[in-house]
């Protein structure tokens, strides 16, 4: 952290903090953080050394969410597990495939899915304010493991950015959750698919430990707070902040497609 200026440490702090915050609630904290990681850190720093250390604060953030919400939200932990170990598996195979595929032919669709998916939010107000009576079916779990498990993974290890966006909005249409309890799930999810992520940056030496440290306390600080926060708000207010992340993971989709 000596290389990197007092101002650029606290606005990387920051970053974290918020980021954490954002995750939390209802994913796509990665959108944050990871550009200010590749802003942040010295010029002479390889892209791939910012996506390790991304990792590394974002895993213990996300840590921190899941603990708080599985203390105080109706959370399947072992079906969630479930869909970690399939996203883990998903997230290997489009990584694999990610290097001989054009990621620019797909991102219009993303786009186009994630326009579909604000418009069915915003035209369907009950969408995810309460939770389907009973206990999700077998088939339910299945749905959700496929789906949410192996096929978002599947997407988060051939593009990106909004992985833990789409798992809340999966969670909640394949096993009828409120938005809440399908962050709270989508945050155990995440903790499978980091801890696989982080494994392989770390073997490839691509981590900064120090700066990671640092800005782990804050996006520790951040997902504890945000969990709290959607908790206590309930999922009329999770829903506004899924609609902003939504909006914002399009406009970014965006220029990384036409303006950057």
């Amino acid at each position: 952290m000596s290389d990197i200026p007092m101002t650029t440490v606290a606005l990387l702090c920051a970053a974290s903090l918020a980021a954490g915050w954002i995750d939390a609630v209802v994913g796509g904290g990665g959108l944050l953080l990871l550009p200010a990681l590749l802003l942040g850190l010295p010029p002479a720093t390889p892209a791939a050394w910012a996506l390790g250390t991304n990792k590394a604060v974002a895993i213990v953030g996300t840590t921190g969410a899941a603990v708080t919400y599985a203390r105080r939200a109706p959370v399947d932990v072992g079906t969630a597990v479930r869909i970690g170990l399939a996203a883990l598996a998903g997230s290997s195979a489009g990584a694999f495939l990610a290097a001989g595929m054009s990621t620019a032919v797909l991102k219009p669709v993303i786009m186009a899915v994630l326009l579909g998916v604000a418009a069915f939010v915003i035209l369907r107000p009950a969408f995810g304010t309460a939770p389907a009576p009973g206990p999700a079916t077998r088939r339910q779990k299945l749905a959700a493991i496929g789906l949410a498990g192996l096929g978002i993974g599947f997407y988060d290890g051939l593009i990106g950015p909004g992985t833990g966006t789409f798992l809340v909005l999966a969670l909640t249409a394949l096993l009828r959750l409120d938005l809440v309890t399908a962050s709270a799930t989508a945050k155990i999810v995440n903790c499978c698919t980091n801890a696989g992520a982080l494994a392989m940056f770390a073997y490839q030496g691509t981590v900064l430990w120090k700066p990671a440290a640092l800005l782990a306390v804050f996006n520790l600080a951040g997902g504890t707070l945000g969990a709290r926060t959607a908790l206590e708000q309930g999922s009329g207010f999770v829903r506004v902040v899924l609609l902003t992340v939504v909006f914002a993971l399009v406009a970014n989709l965006a220029y990384e497609q036409w303006a950057a």
